[in-house]
């Protein structure tokens, strides 16, 4: 009996048990951050794209001088995200059909080439980024 009281006051190894329980939940928050950060960062980029190429297209009269101007906006740009690639993205321009007087840029941008989804088997985004941005023509 002297020996149970002498373990139940023995503390030695419980750090050693709390972090064989609490690492690996630490570890997968840690990679979920890191995941969603990666994630966040390149829809970010695709929206600032959408945008900037939105505001060079304002310059071109007619859609087909928006397109172009577009696409040279894209095909010049220095894409400052690692994860982006040039070729991943699929940009196009039109007339806005609820409105007469706007244009948007739409941009789309294929992630399945990311790293995160090679981590995690759980619900992640979309594997498809899609963002816009709509301009108005012709002043106010």
């Amino acid at each position: 009996m002297k020996r149970f009281r002498d373990l139940q006051w023995c503390r030695d190894g419980a750090a050693a048990v709390e972090f064989a329980i609490l690492a690996p939940v630490f570890i997968l928050v840690l990679m979920t951050l890191i995941a969603y950060g990666i994630y966040l960062s390149v829809a970010h980029s695709v929206q600032q794209i959408a945008a900037d190429a939105a505001r060079t297209a304002v310059a071109g009269i007619t859609e087909s001088e928006r397109e172009q101007l577009v696409d040279t906006f894209v095909t010049n740009s220095t894409l400052n995200d690692t994860f982006l690639k040039r070729d991943k993205l699929k940009v196009t321009v039109a007339a806005d059909p609820t409105n007469s007087n706007q244009f948007t840029v739409s941009v789309e941008y294929d992630a399945k080439d990311l790293p995160i989804w090679n981590i995690y088997s759980f619900a992640l985004p979309d594997k498809t980024i899609k963002r816009f941005a709509t301009i108005r023509m012709g002043g106010i």
